[in-house]
This record gives structure tokens, sequence and C-alpha cells, in this order.
């Protein structure tokens, strides 16, 4: 329990339908924070919702596990020019890694939570199915979207069939202190600082803390002149348009990151068009899709899902589209059903 309304109206669904339920809330980071999900206000709201419901609720504390598999690789990803997704590593490795682990010793059936997706069975084989939810403006099934049968076989998302003013009408209903709570934003251990600093300061504030930062130059993608320099080489995102050197009235794109050499490459937005997505530690729920099948995709979690095929070492676009920055996950769906993942490299 995150100590949103999410998650409390998933607990509340629990114990209407007559299940034995323990609220669980983890503790993962102990530094500063502003962004929701991993403050000490989180952890009390969960612990009301409990005693709303006369569930007893326990804190686990993960932090070194999250450092270790969530916020090293954050870092390490920067210094090496890629654009990590630490809220799709916390769900592999901590919510359902170490918590299924604690769950399973504790001798828990289950671990359930507030994400907006819903997991099936398939009629024929009985296998998992992973499934978008069905607000599509909440679906999050794609920070899921690495998780494997083995993970999903217990795995219970009660509010995976219900809208998000669904929810928060079910919470008014029942009373819970979390009804009107804003969604969490942004990275949860990153802190902004400031009402007006914007998450990229505090970014930048976090790596500076933990690692250098270099200057760098901008080289022209057709030309390979220098058209400019970059204040921090490890902050620049490939498909990033903010804070690069223009030409003239041209909008310029980062094309490729190489923190080694301290270059970015800029092109235009036709320059950052590509067809073909390599894609690394690829996952499947199910049986592998087999190169050509057609699929689609999304490469972020509000993206919108693309065409496209799969092919043996990553996907093809049907249309060429914006090319997907390394480390970010990249999530293929059969219809409504999450069939895989890889990382874009």
């Amino acid at each position: 329990m995150s100590g949103g309304v999410d998650s409390s109206v998933a607990a509340s669904l629990l114990v209407d339908a007559g299940h034995e339920v323990v609220g669980a809330t983890m503790k993962l980071w102990g530094g500063p924070s502003d962004s929701g999900c991993c403050s000490a206000a989180d952890v009390r709201d969960a612990r009301r919702v409990c005693d709303h419901l006369g569930v007893d609720h326990h804190v686990f504390n993960f932090t070194d596990e999250f450092a270790a598999a969530v916020v090293d690789p954050y870092v390490a990803d920067h210094a090496a020019g890629r654009t990590p997704n630490p809220c799709v590593e916390c769900n592999r490795h901590l919510k359902f890694g170490a918590l299924l682990e604690r769950a399973d010793r504790l001798g828990f059936a289950a671990v359930a939570t507030g994400h907006h997706a819903r997991v099936d069975r398939d009629p024929g084989s009985g296998r998992p199915r992973l499934l978008r939810g069905a607000d599509a403006a909440k679906d999050q099934s794609y920070v899921l979207a690495a998780l494997t049968a083995a993970e999903l076989a217990r795995v219970v998302l009660p509010i995976g069939r219900l809208t998000k003013p669904e929810v928060r009408a079910l919470a008014e209903r029942r009373g819970l202190a979390t009804a009107a709570k804003p969604d969490s934003q942004d990275v949860c251990f990153v802190a902004s600082r400031s009402p007006r600093a914007g998450q990229s300061a505090g970014r930048r504030a976090f790596l500076e803390a933990r690692i250098d930062l270099h200057p760098g130059i901008a080289l022209d993608a057709v030309t390979g002149e220098q058209v400019g320099e970059v204040p921090a080489i490890e902050l620049v995102t490939v498909g990033q348009r903010r804070g690069l050197p223009g030409s003239g009235v041209a909008r310029r794109f980062a094309l490729a990151v190489d923190t080694v050499a301290r270059t970015v490459v800029v092109g235009d937005a036709q320059d950052l068009l590509v067809s073909d997505v390599p894609l690394t530690g690829r996952t499947w729920v199910g049986e592998p899709l087999a190169a050509g099948t057609r699929c689609t995709v999304q490469v972020s979690a509000h993206g919108r899902p693309l065409p496209a095929r799969s092919l043996d070492r990553g996907v093809r676009f049907d249309v060429p589209a914006r090319r997907v920055a390394p480390g970010q996950l990249v999530a293929c769906y059969v219809g409504d059903e999450v069939v895989g993942s890889g990382i874009a490299c």
C-alpha cells in the first residue's frame, strides 16, 4: 500500500470480498523526496486506511534492495548516456520481486496492488495474462510489462477493471482518507527542491551529488560540425529538444549521446525517425513472438501504441517513428495483452 487512493481501494475491495488481507507498505528510500510514494506521510495514510478497514498494517524496509536494484543503476545509466526507467525496475525487482519473496516466506497466497492493469488466465493453457486496464488514460500495464508468468501467477490487481473516477467514488463511499489524494508524480526518490524547480532540476541535483557531470559538444548529424555545447552530457536524453543548440529557426533533437567522447549528435525532426528498435534483456509472459508477428509497441508509460512487427532482436515500426532512448522499456502487445518487453539499446 503506497498511501494512495488506488491501493487503498484495492485493499477495500479485497476486504469486502472476504479475503484475509494485510496491508504492507514498502520503505524504499531514506533520502529527501517530495514526489510521493516514499514519504512518511504516505506511510501514515496507508496506516489510516488499514485502521479504517480493520486490517493489520506493516512497513517492510527494502532501502538496501532499492538502492542496489533501482537507484544505483539509475545513476550508472545516466553516466553511460542511457535514459533509465526506475519505475519499471522498481516493479520488476521490488514490488514483484522482494515483496513477493517476503509474502512467500510469511505464507501469503498473493500480492495485490493498486495498478491500473488486469491479470487473468488464458482459457486454454491457464497461463497468466497481463492486460491493459479499463481506464485507457490511467493504464499502467506498460510499467508491469517486464513481469513474467511466474510473477503474474501470484499477483492480484483489484482495480484493473475500474476507471479512475470509479476508484475515487468507491473511496469516498467507503470513507477512505485517501479519496481525494492527488496521484504521485515523477521519480519518487528525486526531489524537485522547490515548486518551480521542476523534476529536471531535481534530477541534476540528485546526479551531481553522485557522479561528475561534464559539459559536452553538439555535432550536426549531416556535416559532423560542432554547432554548440550542452552543459551536462549525462543529462541529455535521445529525442530531447529543450536545451539543445538551435540552427536559426530549425528545431534540433538529440539523436545519439556519447558520454565518453562527451558529444551529442543533433539533427532535425526527420533525422529523429527510425524504423527498427534493437532490444536487449527481452522478457516474455508466454511463448516468444516469432519474427514477423504483428504487434503494437509502447515506448513510454503514456505513449501512443504503435503498429509494428517483432524481430529476432527487436521490433520494426510499420511507419518510421521517433527513436527510443537507450535504456527505455519497449512493451509489446497483441491487442490489449502484454506479451513481452525489452530494453532499447
